[in-house]
């Protein structure tokens, strides 16, 4: 299946609010993407990047995973709206600077409302730091909605 070569192209996040770096797999229901967790940024910290980060993480994935769909039918990316999660277990109080993290998001449910439920996870090799369930939002027109008032 296609990969993106930049993420950029596939994820409305830019500059510090990028958080992940690359997608390495994807498919119809699922997405696996790379972090390199950086030694300094916007959440960095002396023990590393705390593991409440995780769940934009995963937002993340699940945004690259809708950029990637929305790229194979030839569309934009759209703005989506990361509504809460459900069970997030991190295994770390933070994620150590320079692991390369592996985030797997994939999809339990997606209603042609734009309402959608991920299972995922983060994991460093094969040691899973972090699991949650995430509930998403992407509208239609994610600019009318916002205007709407309705947010």
């Amino acid at each position: 299946m296609w990969l993106p070569d930049d993420i950029d192209s596939v994820l409305p996040h830019k500059d510090s609010m990028r958080l992940i770096d690359r997608v390495v797999a994807w498919g119809p229901e699922s997405i696996t993407v790379e972090v390199d967790v950086p030694v300094s940024g916007l959440f960095s910290t002396p023990d590393g990047v705390p593991a409440w980060v995780g769940v934009e993480y995963m937002a993340q994935a699940i945004a690259a995973w809708a950029g990637c769909r929305a790229r194979q039918e030839g569309r934009e990316p759209s703005i989506g709206f990361l509504l809460g999660t459900r069970r997030y277990t991190a295994h770390r109080p933070a994620f150590p600077a320079g692991v390369c993290l592996r985030v797997e998001a994939n999809c339990e449910l997606m209603g042609e409302n734009g309402l959608g439920m991920f299972a995922c996870r983060i994991l460093a090799g094969d040691e899973e730091l972090a699991v949650a369930n995430v509930s998403v939002y992407e509208p239609l027109d994610a600019m009318a909605y916002l205007e709407s008032g309705e947010v």
